[in-house]
């Protein structure tokens, strides 16, 4: 493992595509990176301690794992529960919920297009 902090976006902070960091923009900025979709979505029911979310995420490495769990720690997307192990918070819950009507849409949409 590196000692390389976590570079999580944060509004108001320049990331991919904003140079003012607008909150939109950090949260595409966050999502888009690889890995962390699969991430909530496998902490979507309960808790995983370290090797249960690899496990779940497949072919994930372990120090990529452990910086994308950093990241979304750092956004308050995932907790870390004493002897639980990794969960969404509130917001974390609250995001895959927005989530939902995207997923929606782009299914449709992928209709539209075949």
């Amino acid at each position: 493992m590196s000692d390389r902090k976590p570079n999580p976006p944060k509004p108001g902070r320049a990331v991919r595509g904003s140079s003012t960091g607008r909150p939109v923009m950090v949260l595409l900025d966050l999502l888009g990176r690889r890995w962390v979709l699969r991430i909530l979505w496998e902490l979507r029911g309960e808790a995983l301690n370290f090797r249960a979310l690899q496990a779940a995420c497949g072919g994930i490495s372990p120090s990529v794992l452990n910086t994308r769990l950093a990241e979304l720690r750092e956004a308050a997307l995932v907790g870390l529960l004493p002897d639980e192990g990794y969960a969404l918070t509130r917001q974390g819950r609250e995001l895959l919920a927005h989530l939902t009507p995207l997923t929606v849409w782009s299914e449709k949409w992928a209709k539209s297009l075949a």
